[in-house]
C-alpha cells in the first residue's frame, strides 16, 4: 500500500512507447532544440564566467574624523636642520613642526638619499651669557675682522685656516652671537691659534653671501686656504665649544700634512665618501590631519637662525604622495584586476615621481589637491559596510608657481580637499544559483516551446492527410 502511495505521487508519469509515433518534423524540431539549448547554455556559460563592474556615485558617509597623507618628498636645495613640516585647516587647527611619523633622510647632489638624518626634535644652542658688551670688547681693538667682498677671497687664500661667520645685522641670534664671537676672536689671538677668525656682513655683501650659498644667520663656516671644511659648525655658540672646534680640524689637518700625497688622497677620498654636503633632505612618513579641508607645507624653518630669504629654494620632486591607508599587497592585486576604464591605481597617485623645480628667487609651488573617497566591492557581496572592502582616494590635483615677497621665505604648499561625494566601483558577477536556474529555464523553455510547435505542425499535418 506505500510504495503504491509513494508510485501515486510520482509527476513525471510515463507513457507507454506504444502509444507515441516519430514523426519527420519531431525529429528536425528535435535537432534544432538541441542546437538551440546548446547555444543557450554556452552563451549562459559565458555570462556566468564573466565579471562585470558597475560604478555609482553616493553621499560620503564615513565615519572617522581623521585622513591620512602619505608622503615622500625630496627637497632638493634645503638642509634637513631647515626642513620643517605644518598643518593648517579650516577649523583653525594648526600644528607646527611636525615631528611624528616623520622622518628626514639627507640626499646627494643626484638625489638619492644618503644617510638617516631622524626627525626634528628641539636642539637648543647654548651660548656664553658672561661677556661684555660689544663695545667693552672692542676698548682693546676689534679682534674679528670684518672682511667683504673686496678682500675675501684674497683673505681666505692668504690665511691657512679662516673661521668665517657670515651674519645679519637684523638677526637676533647673530646679535647674540656677536660678543661671544668677538670674545672668542680674542681667546685664539692669545693662545696663538693658527686660525683667522672673521666676520661677513650679509647685507652689506649679499652676492658674496649668495656665492657662499649662505642660506641661513648666522652661519659658521672655516676655509683652509680658500676651501671651504665642510659640513658647517653646527654645535654650541660659545668661546669653549668654538675652540675645541678649531683645534680639532687644525689637529686633523696637520696630521693629513705629514702623510704620503697617495695616503692624504685615499684620506680625502674616504671623507667625500662618508660624507655629501649637498644641502638635500627627503622628508617621509605620513600625517593624520581632520577630515576637512586644510593644507600641509614644507618651509625653511630653525628655532636658532634667521633664515636668509634671498637663498630659500623650495625646488621638490614628489616621490609619493596619496591618501588614506597603506594598501597590502593582497589589496593592491585586487585593485590592479580592475579595468582601467573603471578604476586605475595612477589615479591615487597623480604626482608621483614628479619634479617642482624654481628658476628664480621667491617663488614657490603651491599643489591643489582634491580627494574622491572611492570604494571597491571586489568580493560580490554587495555591502558599503563590508570590512573586505577597499577603501582609497582618487586624487585630481593642479599646481601652479607663486609669487613671494622678498623678505618671505617661501614654502612648497599642498592644499587638500575632500569631495562629499564617494564613488562605488561594484565588481558584478552571477551566483551559482542563478547559473543554475537559467539552465533549467533554457531546457524546460525550450522543451516547451518545441512541444508547441510540435503539436501545432502535427495537427497542420494530420488535416492535410484527412
Amino acid at each position: 500500500v506505500m510504495t503504491t502511495r509513494i508510485r501515486d505521487f510520482d509527476f513525471y508519469r510515463k507513457i507507454p512507447k506504444d502509444l507515441t509515433e516519430t514523426t519527420s518534423h519531431g525529429s528536425v524540431l528535435s535537432a534544432c532544440a538541441v542546437l538551440f539549448m546548446l547555444v543557450l547554455f554556452l552563451a549562459e556559460l559565458m555570462a556566468f564566467l564573466t565579471v562585470t563592474y558597475e560604478t555609482n556615485m553616493v553621499i560620503d558617509q564615513s565615519l572617522d574624523p581623521l585622513l591620512r597623507i602619505n608622503f615622500n618628498i625630496s627637497v632638493l636645495d634645503l638642509p634637513c636642520e631647515f626642513a620643517v613640516i605644518d598643518v593648517v585647516d579650516v577649523l583653525g587647527t594648526r600644528t607646527q613642526n611636525i615631528t611624528k611619523n616623520v622622518n628626514k633622510w639627507h640626499i646627494d647632489s643626484s638625489g638619492s638619499y644618503r644617510n638617516y638624518v631622524g626627525q626634528n626634535r628641539k636642539n637648543d644652542v647654548r651660548y656664553d651669557t658672561h661677556h661684555p658688551d660689544i663695545d667693552v670688547l672692542h676698548e682693546n681693538g676689534v679682534h674679528a675682522v670684518p672682511i667683504s667682498d673686496n678682500n675675501f677671497d684674497e683673505w681666505i687664500s692668504e690665511h691657512h685656516y679662516t673661521f668665517v661667520n657670515f651674519y645679519a645685522p637684523w638677526c637676533v641670534w647673530c646679535q647674540r652671537l656677536e660678543p661671544v664671537w668677538e670674545a672668542f676672536a680674542e681667546h685664539v689671538e692669545a693662545r696663538g691659534i693658527r686660525v683667522s677668525v672673521v666676520k661677513v656682513d650679509c647685507v652689506e655683501n649679499r652676492n658674496l653671501c649668495e656665492r657662499n650659498k649662505v642660506q641661513a644667520f648666522p652661519l659658521l663656516r672655516l676655509f683652509k686656504e680658500g676651501v671651504a671644511q665642510l659640513p658647517d659648525y653646527r654645535s654650541d655658540r660659545t668661546v669653549d665649544s668654538l675652540t675645541a672646534f678649531v683645534k680639532t680640524k687644525i689637529t686633523k689637518g696637520d696630521y693629513a700634512a705629514l702623510l704620503e700625497p697617495v695616503q692624504q688622497k685615499a684620506l680625502k677620498e674616504k671623507d667625500d665618501m662618508k660624507s655629501d654636503h649637498h644641502p638635500g633632505c627627503m622628508l617621509s612618513g605620513h600625517l593624520l590631519v581632520n577630515r576637512v579641508p586644510g593644507n600641509f607645507h614644507i618651509e625653511a624653518r630653525s628655532s636658532k637662525h634667521n633664515l636668509n630669504p634671498y637663498m630659500s629654494n623650495m625646488s621638490h620632486i614628489v616621490n609619493h604622495l596619496s591618501f588614506g591607508p597603506v594598501h597590502t599587497k593582497s589589496s593592491l592585486s585586487a585593485i590592479e584586476s580592475v579595468p582601467d576604464d573603471y578604476f586605475s591605481v595612477s589615479s591615487t597617485i597623480p604626482i608621483d615621481n614628479k619634479g617642482f623645480v624654481n628658476y628664480k628667487l621667491h617663488q614657490a609651488f603651491h599643489h591643489h589637491l582634491k580627494a574622491v573617497p572611492t570604494t571597491l566591492e571586489l568580493n560580490g557581496r554587495h555591502s558599503r559596510r563590508d570590512p573586505s572592502n577597499i577603501h582609497t582616494y582618487q586624487i585630481i590635483q593642479s599646481a601652479q608657481i607663486m609669487q613671494y615677497d622678498e623678505n618671505d621665505v617661501p614654502e612648497a604648499r599642498f592644499t587638500y580637499d575632500i569631495s562629499p561625494m564617494s564613488i562605488m566601483i561594484v565588481k558584478k558577477s552571477k551566483q551559482w544559483y542563478e547559473f543554475v536556474t537559467s539552465i533549467c529555464a533554457v531546457i524546460g523553455g525550450t522543451f516547451t516551446v518545441v512541444g508547441l510547435l510540435s503539436g501545432v505542425l502535427s495537427t497542420i499535418f494530420k488535416a492535410k492527410k484527412v
